[in-house]
């Protein structure tokens, strides 16, 4: 396995396969990988012939600079997770290898159609910009035949299958399911960040999303909203920024269940802020 952080080494590692006739998958990701991002890279491997995953703390989407300071930075760790499972090239570049300083200082136009004005969107002004900057960039570089993102970032896998589209990419997104700890709490590289104490008011979260299924089909979506931000804002160390039940495609609010309808949630542990998702489907 190798580690890179230079592109044109990077384009040229991607000739190499093209000329072999190798397909290519691409994990692309912000390093402190955990079992969820082992899946994503598990997934690739069976699927592909040689597999790239990305390790990028992208400064562009982050609109706290102090959360992106704390962001954890694992590179040997992540490294040795990856080579175990079959990881082919890790590209682990530095800001300055992706952004020139103008790209670093403008904020990346991009037409959303309304996706990024919602949930995360409207509590993380230009995130998505940064999203769509950072993914479509890696996207050219890699030209991966496959692209594996997980559910986890339900919003941000609507954009990047809108990006696909609109910039007419020829790669296939993967969506991969939630990988959860035994608690129930959705994985994230953030959870590093939580005391065990904090740990133990965290698997709260996924506990009253998984019960609000039981009583939804009694409530409407509204009554289910406020049920759920109740519970949770009732657990102590947890702050629902938002909780919002939207349509799993428009991502806009639903006011029945006769829509396709996922609930997403951010909720603050502490200074660590999680998200975490749930799908809602009633029977007809």
């Amino acid at each position: 396995m190798k580690i890179i952080s230079n592109p044109e080494e990077l384009r040229s590692e991607i000739s190499n396969m093209r000329l072999s006739g190798k397909t290519i998958g691409f994990v692309p990701t912000m390093g402190a990988l955990h079992d969820g991002h082992k899946s994503l890279v598990a997934k690739s491997v069976g699927e592909n012939d040689f597999n790239v995953v990305s390790i990028f703390v992208n400064p562009t989407q982050f609109n706290n600079a102090e959360d992106l300071k704390k962001y954890p930075r694992t590179l040997e760790r992540d490294a040795e997770m990856l080579e175990k499972i079959g990881c082919n090239l890790i590209f682990a570049p530095q800001p300055d290898d992706i952004y020139s300083k103008d790209e670093m200082n403008q904020r990346f136009e991009f037409d959303f159609g309304g996706l990024d004005e919602v949930m995360e969107g409207a509590f993380r002004p230009g995130h998505f910009n940064g999203v769509v900057q950072i993914v479509s960039k890696l996207f050219k570089l890699v030209e991966p035949d496959k692209a594996y993102f997980g559910e986890k970032d339900f919003q941000q896998l609507a954009i990047i299958h809108r990006m696909v589209r609109i910039m007419n990419m020829k790669v296939e997104i993967v969506d991969c399911p939630i990988v959860r700890e035994q608690s129930g709490l959705a994985m994230s590289s953030r959870n590093e960040r939580l005391t065990d104490e904090q740990r133990k008011y965290a698997a709260e979260i996924s506990k009253v999303l998984f019960e609000s299924r039981n009583f939804a089909p009694e409530l409407t979506p509204g009554q289910v909203t406020d049920e759920v931000i109740s519970k949770i804002n009732a657990t102590t160390g947890l702050c629902v920024e938002y909780y919002q039940i939207v349509n799993d495609t428009t991502l806009l609010p639903v006011e029945t269940w006769s829509e396709p309808a996922v609930g997403c949630i951010a909720v603050f542990c502490g200074e660590v802020r999680l998200i975490d998702n749930i799908r809602y489907t009633m029977p007809r």
